[in-house]
């Protein structure tokens, strides 16, 4: 979501229209449990929510951003509007079209009802959980998936995978080693957080086998 989220909700939207992002329409429809559990999945490496629990500091920060809007009495539908628009109209290097659709939508009324109120008691949905990690046929979790849900492609290019992410390196040009893609899957480095301790150490060695092996292939 651009820079702009951070200024008032009347100037997001004159930019917005500028754009031309009234393509997008109003947002009509939308399950903000739905929306927590999709963010979770698709946002929240890049964006802090206090609610969604996410830190992600590569894209702004939420709860600040819609924090004034929403003391100056702002509607609901106006942020749901300006975030519906963000995703399909996105400034660099956030994607385009993240997440599309009713999921948008659903995205879209969760960050407008919860942002910048961390116990606004809306539960993710049990019916949208993030893709397994572990293989159907053992106990091994599946690098793919795991590349998938802790949300890999949004930042990362990896042909394999079906990612176009531009945030960080192209893995298919860089070819890193799974020693390598291990260590900084752990700590971090840069824009990227450390997943130590938000993914078990198999699923680490499971991701960084999976890159690995398919980078650049």
């Amino acid at each position: 979501m651009r820079r702009a989220l951070l200024h008032s909700a009347a100037l997001v939207l004159i930019a917005l229209g500028a754009a031309g992002c009234g393509a997008v329409g109003q947002v009509t429809s939308g399950d903000t449990s739905e929306g927590k559990a999709s963010f979770v999945k698709n946002c929240g490496t890049c964006h802090t929510l206090a609610d969604a629990k996410t830190t992600g500091a590569i894209g702004p920060n939420l709860d600040d951003a819609f924090a004034s809007d929403k003391a100056q009495g702002f509607s609901q539908q106006t942020m749901a509007d300006i975030v519906r628009g963000q995703i399909a109209y996105p400034e660099e290097p956030m994607p385009a079209n993240l997440v599309d659709g009713s999921e948008a939508n659903s995205v879209a009324v969760y960050v407008a009802k919860c942002s910048a109120n961390p116990v606004c008691g809306v539960t993710a949905a049990s019916a949208v959980p993030p893709p397994t990690t572990t293989a159907p046929s053992g106990g091994k979790p599946d690098g793919k998936q795991v590349f998938a849900s802790a949300g890999c492609g949004g930042c990362h290019t990896l042909k394999d995978a079906g990612a176009t992410g531009n945030v960080g390196p192209n893995l298919d040009t860089l070819k890193p080693s799974k020693t390598v893609v291990a260590h900084q899957v752990e700590v971090g480095g840069g824009a990227m957080p450390a997943f130590k301790g938000r993914l078990s150490p198999a699923q680490i060695d499971a991701v960084a086998q999976y890159v690995s092996s398919v980078a650049g292939k």
